[in-house]
């Protein structure tokens, strides 16, 4: 239930502002159908999420536990920097499908595509290594997904542009600041019991 909890704030707070949330606000002006958009970001989200959180699974299963320890510390360090770098959707990231596949495919695809590489994704690797547990991961890094996503689906530019996007990924960093502190304290006294 912890890797859960923790997938799921760490996820919907890392999104806020992200390229694929940014997408989503595209996606939901050009089509004006929400509906298969949600469906789409799901299925792209799900499938996406699970291909990461079985990296993270199967990584923290062949490596050192030491290593796979410090790994994740850096992980966590790298994420609370890169989350205060404001993100930027492309014209040639916007919409690299033909509409022809329609709006569900179109969402479908394009977010996918869009979340290769993106912070979201990695944090998903990360979680799955340090918990050692794919569905609890999965299921709360897709549902944060989902919450960041939805209401920027349903209300567009009138909730987009009331975020205060700077403060939520300022609270973002701290939280995997926290997280990177509780990795290093698990990394430097492996025997003692782990705080998460």
């Amino acid at each position: 239930m912890q890797s859960f909890l923790v997938s799921t704030s760490v996820v919907g707070l890392a999104e806020i502002g992200d390229k694929t949330q940014l997408l989503s606000l595209v996606l939901a002006a050009r089509y004006r159908k929400p509906i298969p958009i949600v469906l789409g970001v799901f299925v792209a989200t799900l499938i996406n999420h699970g291909f990461s959180g079985a990296l993270g699974a199967w990584l923290a299963s062949i490596i050192r536990p030491e290593i796979m320890n410090w790994a994740v510390v850096a992980s966590f360090a790298v994420m609370a920097v890169w989350i205060l770098i404001p993100d930027k959707l492309d014209d040639a990231d916007a919409l690299p499908v033909k509409d022809s596949m329609g709006v569900f495919g179109t969402t479908a695809i394009t977010f996918f595509i869009a979340e290769m590489g993106d912070k979201t994704q990695i944090v998903t690797v990360a979680l799955a290594a340090r918990f050692h547990e794919f569905f609890g991961v999965v299921a709360g890094t897709t549902l944060g997904m989902m919450l960041a996503n939805v209401p920027v689906i349903y209300l567009g530019h009138k909730f987009a542009d009331r975020l205060p996007t700077k403060a939520v990924h300022i609270l973002a960093a701290l939280i995997f600041v926290v997280l990177g502190g509780l990795a290093l304290r698990t990394a430097l006294y492996p025997d003692a019991h782990p705080m998460f």
